[in-house]
């Protein structure tokens, strides 16, 4: 959908990609002595990505019940967007985008069933980035292919992965087992379910700050899809992020549901991650050479509804401030379902406590990264380099593009932005309803029979932004069906044992 931009910036980006990696982007190169220049460090990429943290979920957008210290001074030392958008309103969908730039009406991985996989032929930000001699980890939760399929990680760039391939396996925090590039790794005292003696998520960080350890001295790519706070709402009691709490009075209230005070836990749990990632950085001497994102990756979800909390007990998609609510949620392409915490963090190189309203969505961070690096993303990829809005027009040499539109599409929904314009069909047989977001964020007054041009124009978008499904294919399914059963593993359910 964004093949002409990339055309039009083709012959810019060449010229420019040298310069960027030389001296724009990358620090100043050394000197030897007979003064010829010394091959030029490519910088480290962290990308860090909450499993389902919402826009309104971080205190320093105002949430008066979830502690986040760490992450509000990340934005603060970063750039913080306010219209960043999930490529997908649910898990696999949106992580297939993020890896390979492609929209819903082009991707391989639409179906949010844990398991449908890449094709094998796919580049990713990864495979881009081990071709320009990066080291390339993930740790977490994949979600584009399970074992014994075309889609898994390994077979995509990545030199290791470590955690969940499987969706449904990602639930459960005491799993018998994790995966590393498609071998079992057992987890000592666990059965499945929802207590055990390891939790994953403990094992997972530590995996993925060992990685940054043992690659200090190359560059890197770190990619931390974390679960947390996502799955089953739970914690180890004895885990420092109750310590924020312990003066909070809604904590200690009897009727609050654990697990509601379980996931701000998480969250501030999550919230230390960063610290943790940073600090490391820090200790290495890596900080001033290290791009770190941190983002949610769909849409917020209303969880522990009340009566007095008809949007959820945490409020993700209404803001604490005003009361101005984005509609719908996880699953939905209406705002709730789409917009997301998207905060990115270079000292020295992004200006300090930047807002930035640029419109943009996952599938723009691979034609990002391949400029910042000097990669090549492929030519049809439907995102845009969003690297003049993070590092300034005067550092990359060109101004910052704008989409023409945006487009979605999950499970029956269809949807497109352009600019302010946001044209949603909920249903095939039902009408297409045109929304003037810069007036009504909430979604709440339908204008489309005052704009019946406008209307078109989306029609005619969503027809030509559509193909057909090619998902990739298992040669054997029973490891990702075991993944898939070691969720409760040998525990049973309780609505199931009744």
């Amino acid at each position: 959908m964004f093949h002409q931009h990339l055309t039009a910036h083709r012959t810019i980006f060449l010229v420019h990609a040298a310069l960027l990696v030389c001296c724009a982007v990358l620090p100043e190169v050394a000197r030897s002595e007979d003064s010829e220049p010394a091959p030029a460090k490519l910088p480290n990429i962290v990308y860090i990505m909450s499993d389902e943290l919402a826009y309104y979920e971080l205190s320093h957008m105002g949430n008066s019940k979830i502690h986040t210290p760490n992450i509000d001074q990340f934005a603060a030392e970063g750039i913080r967007f306010t219209q960043a958008l999930a490529a997908a309103p649910v898990c696999a969908p949106l992580r297939c985008a993020l890896m390979t730039g492609k929209h819903m009406g082009h991707a391989s991985v639409r179906a949010n069933d844990g398991g449908t996989p890449l094709r094998a032929d796919e580049p990713t930000i990864a495979s881009m980035l081990k071709a320009l001699g990066y080291a390339t980890g993930g740790f977490g939760k994949w979600g584009a292919g399970g074992r014994g399929s075309t889609g898994v990680p390994e077979l995509h760039g990545f030199d290791v992965f470590f955690g969940y391939y499987d969706q449904v396996h990602a639930h459960s925090y005491y799993p018998p087992y994790l995966v590393r590039n498609s071998a079992e790794v057992p987890l000592p005292g666990n059965r499945g379910g929802r207590s055990g003696q390891t939790y994953s998520h403990y094992r997972i960080m530590e995996e993925g700050l060992e990685f940054i350890r043992d690659n200090k001295d190359r560059p890197f790519f770190c990619y931390l899809p974390i679960t947390p706070p996502h799955g089953m709402y739970d914690i180890p009691a004895d885990d420092p992020a109750w310590d924020l709490y312990r003066n909070d009075a809604w904590m200690q209230d009897p009727a609050v549901p654990q697990d509601a005070k379980n996931y701000a836990a998480m969250v501030s749990m999550v919230d230390r991650n960063v610290k943790e990632v940073l600090d490391l950085l820090r200790e290495l001497g890596l900080e001033e050479n290290t791009i770190v994102f941190f983002t949610g990756d769909n849409g917020g979800q209303d969880r522990f509804k009340t009566k007095e909390h008809p949007r959820g007990f945490f409020g993700p998609n209404v803001d604490p401030v005003t009361g101005v609510e984005f509609r719908g949620g996880k699953g939905s392409l209406y705002e709730g379902g789409l917009r997301i915490p998207f905060l990115v963090r270079w000292p020295g190189r992004i200006e300090p406590g930047r807002v930035s309203d640029l419109l943009c969505y996952q599938c723009d961070v691979f034609p990002t990264l391949a400029e910042l690096t000097g990669g090549r993303a492929p030519a049809d990829v439907d995102g845009l380099s969003i690297l003049p809005e993070l590092l300034g027009p005067a550092a990359v040499g060109r101004q910052q593009p704008q989409h023409d539109h945006l487009y979605w599409e999950y499970r029956d929904q269809r949807a497109v932005r352009m600019g302010n314009w946001k044209g949603i069909r909920t249903k095939p047989s039902r009408d297409w309803e045109l929304y003037d977001l810069s007036v009504d964020i909430s979604e709440a007054h339908d204008v489309a029979e005052q704009h019946p041009d406008i209307v078109r124009r989306i029609e005619r978008i969503a027809a030509q932004e559509h193909t057909p499904v090619l998902a990739g294919h298992y040669t054997n399914r029973q490891l990702h069906e075991k993944d898939r059963r070691a969720k409760w593993g040998d525990v049973l359910p309780e609505t199931q044992a009744k």
